[in-house]
């Protein structure tokens, strides 16, 4: 196969574009999904159709969310699935998905382009009291990332931040012949299920957030180092957390109670 994609269209670098064509494959992933008729389905960056085609085949009508005026317009005029489509030309990471709630909660799917995969997850996360569920295509090492567990080299931001959300379930590998452009890395799906209570919440989901930030912005320094400027060694003794840990060796529980320490606590700037 060339360099140009199947139908004639090139994929864009600045997108982040790898176009699925592999038809077990797609098979697979829309197996996982699972989509049936009268479902809020959502898809973020349809491309060229190859997961939005068989998934309106088990659904009927689908919202799909395209960045690419290109691929807008071809779905608009696609000989098949125009009619089942509602399309919304925008960026997924400035889109407010509570617009597309109904009675129905949204069931978000898609291939993401791996450069924003990361923002994006985040910005989706928002959202969570208005969906079921969402699995996503991801670079394989960002799906491990987001499973991590402490202890681990994998283990971060991401990690506590998705787990804080949602129950993450990493559902299958595909290598990067399955793509065209085949990408330099291999990919996972992941399956996200927003936890329909927080067992243990963050006052300020705010101070989870940045707390989880100073500590990893340099991983390989003591937690009493990146958080000398928010809480002091005998505060966080008194968390039961040692000052001497590394960022990676805390648990999402402990991460929650220094965030609700600063919260009733926040530290003079």
């Amino acid at each position: 196969m060339s360099n140009k994609s199947h139908l004639g269209h090139q994929a864009k670098k600045r997108f982040g574009q790898n176009f699925l064509h592999d038809d077990a494959v797609i098979g697979k992933i829309v197996d996982a999904i699972d989509p049936s008729e009268g479902e809020n389905l959502v898809e973020i960056g349809p491309g060229l159709g190859a997961l939005t085609e068989p998934v309106i085949e088990r659904a009927g009508d689908i919202s799909v969310v395209e960045l690419d005026r290109d691929l807008a317009h071809r779905l608009r005029h696609h000989p098949f699935i125009a009619k089942n489509l509602t399309i919304y030309e925008t960026d997924a990471l400035s889109f407010d998905f509570a617009t597309l709630a109904t009675e129905q909660k949204l069931r978000i799917f898609g291939n993401l382009p791996y450069n924003i995969s990361t923002p994006l997850i985040f910005h989706l996360l928002t959202f969570k009291d208005c969906v079921q569920d969402m699995h996503f295509m991801l670079q394989k090492e960002v799906v491990n990332r987001m499973a991590a567990a402490p202890n681990s080299k994998t283990y971060g931001r991401l990690s506590i931040m998705t787990q804080y959300f949602c129950q993450v379930m990493p559902v299958m590998e595909i290598g990067p012949e399955a793509f065209q452009p085949p990408p330099k890395v291999d990919s996972a799906i992941v399956r996200l299920i927003p936890h329909k209570e927080i067992k243990y919440p963050a006052k300020d989901v705010k101070w989870l957030a940045r707390v989880t930030r100073e500590a990893f912005n340099q991983r390989r320094k003591t937690i009493r180092n990146s958080f000398k400027k928010l809480i002091s060694v005998e505060q966080l003794e008194a968390l039961g957390i040692k000052a001497s840990l590394r960022p990676e060796n805390l648990t999402l529980k402990d991460y929650i109670d220094v965030a609700n320490f600063l919260a009733d606590n926040p530290p003079e700037q």
